[in-house]
This record gives C-alpha cells, sequence and structure tokens, in this order.
C-alpha cells in the first residue's frame, strides 16, 4: 500500500486529465489505468466559466481523489492563490505546487517552490511539491513542511526518459522514508518501470498517456509496467555484474577423459 498524506493508496499511477482527446476519452482512461488519484489544473479564467464548471464535474464524477495543481503559475503569489482558489472550489487540502522558473524547459523556480510551500503549509495545505532532483532542494521542502515529493526525471512532456538514474538513485537513497513521486519527462511504459525499479513509490503521467494513439490502451499498458517494476524492486533484482555467472553450477557435473 501506498500512503500519501494518511490516505491508503493500492494504485501507484497518478494520472493527469489535461490533452485527452476528449472527455469520454479521458474516463475511459482514468477507470482503465487504476489510478487513484487525478491531477486537474484550475486556471483562474475557467475556475467559474460555464466550460471550466462542465469539465470539473466530469472530473468529480470519476470517482477518484482529487489533486489539484498549480500548473502554469511563474511566481509564488500567483501559485498561492491558485491553490487558495482549488481547496475552495474543490474542497480538498491537498495541493501539487509547481512554479515555474523557465519558459523553455518548464523547469521549476526552486526558490519560489520552497517559499510558496512554506506558506502553503502553514495555511493548512498538503503539498506536492514538482522538483528537480536536488537533494538540497528536497532538504528544504521537507523542512518547509511537504511530506512528499514528486522530482522529475525530465523537463515537462519531453517524453525523454529518466536523465539522471544516478540523481534519481541518490534520492531514494538519502530519503528512505519519504514518499517519492517521479512525475514529468516519463514518455514511455518502460520509463516508469525503470524509475519504479530504483524504488520510487509512484509515476504521474499525463501527456504521455493523453497524446497517445490510443490513450486508454496506453494508461493500461503504463499501470501494468509500474506495478512490474514496483514488484521487481520489491523482489530484490540482480545488480550489474562484469563477468559471466554460470546459471547452471558446474560442480559435480561429468568429466570425460
Amino acid at each position: 500500500m501506498l500512503e500519501l498524506y494518511g490516505a491508503q493508496l493500492r494504485s501507484r499511477l497518478l494520472l493527469g486529465t489535461a490533452r485527452y482527446p476528449s472527455p469520454s476519452i479521458m474516463a475511459d482512461a482514468v477507470s482503465r489505468s487504476g489510478t487513484e488519484i487525478v491531477t486537474v489544473s484550475l486556471r483562474r479564467e475557467t475556475a467559474g466559466g460555464r466550460n471550466g464548471g462542465a469539465f470539473f464535474e466530469t472530473i468529480r464524477s470519476l470517482g477518484v481523489r482529487l489533486l489539484p495543481n498549480t500548473a502554469g503559475c511563474h511566481g509564488v503569489s500567483e501559485a498561492v492563490l491558485t491553490a487558495k482558489m482549488a481547496r475552495e472550489l474543490f474542497a480538498t487540502n491537498w495541493i501539487k505546487l509547481e512554479v515555474i522558473g523557465n519558459h523553455d524547459t518548464l523547469q521549476p523556480d526552486v526558490f519560489g517552490l520552497v517559499e510558496a510551500a512554506g506558506i502553503l503549509v502553514s495555511e493548512g495545505f498538503e503539498v506536492f511539491p514538482y522538483t528537480t532532483d536536488d537533494l538540497v532542494v528536497a532538504e528544504r521542502l521537507l523542512e518547509a513542511g511537504c511530506r512528499v515529493l514528486m522530482p522529475w526525471c525530465a523537463p515537462i512532456g519531453s517524453a525523454a526518459g529518466p536523465l539522471n538514474p544516478t540523481a534519481l538513485r541518490s534520492m531514494r537513497g538519502h530519503f528512505p522514508d519519504v514518499p517519492l513521486i517521479v512525475d514529468a519527462g516519463i514518455g514511455r511504459p518502460s520509463h516508469a518501470a525503470s524509475v519504479m525499479e530504483l524504488g520510487f513509490d509512484a509515476v504521474l503521467l499525463n501527456t504521455a498517456v493523453a497524446s497517445a494513439g490510443d490513450p486508454v490502451a496506453m494508461a493500461s499498458a503504463f499501470s501494468g509496467a509500474i506495478n512490474a517494476g514496483r514488484q521487481a524492486f520489491e523482489a530484490g533484482m540482480l545488480d550489474p555484474r562484469d563477468m559471466a555467472v554460470p546459471s547452471t553450477p558446474v560442480i559435480g557435473q561429468a568429466v570425460f577423459a
């Protein structure tokens, strides 16, 4: 079981709700994935509008836990305001915190991220911060009161897969008791399996599923890959070796003169 801020979850896949061809396909992908958490972006221009309201009603009808996010926010005050609006609209203290610092890479502004996290935690939010794989930033976020970390493995939507497995492995080793969810940059089920094999607790996906030729089938594929990666980690995998090691013992074999 995966525990996030006291919630007990069976699925280790978190799924985004943007960019799907239609709301019905999005709903089918969510169902097929088995996820228990979906993320939803709140924009000021749609929060009270007719189209935004209809979309949010569809999200609510999915029967899963909502994780609102502050996607698209480029400053502390904007992210904090968006989080407060999300709490009022969705009646949850959960918030996926994004404070974007670079327009090209969408890399987090880690300074603003830590500041915003501290503000939100002090106001009763349970923060899921989208961050880099930097250990110092991770420590600052934990000091600010975050109890979950969401490091990227590559830029948002890049589908590049883990660019720095060594850093991800180091983060897992440095924070053995902190739930770590890989967020951003995963493009293939094999990418998801590989980070789960490193011992990460869950994976958050959006573009890789929503933009696939068949989002529903892709959601199922990612679900299977994440489960396989977790099972492999828990089973204990062989470490790579420099030399061949025979799988069949040579002692006791017949010797022919």
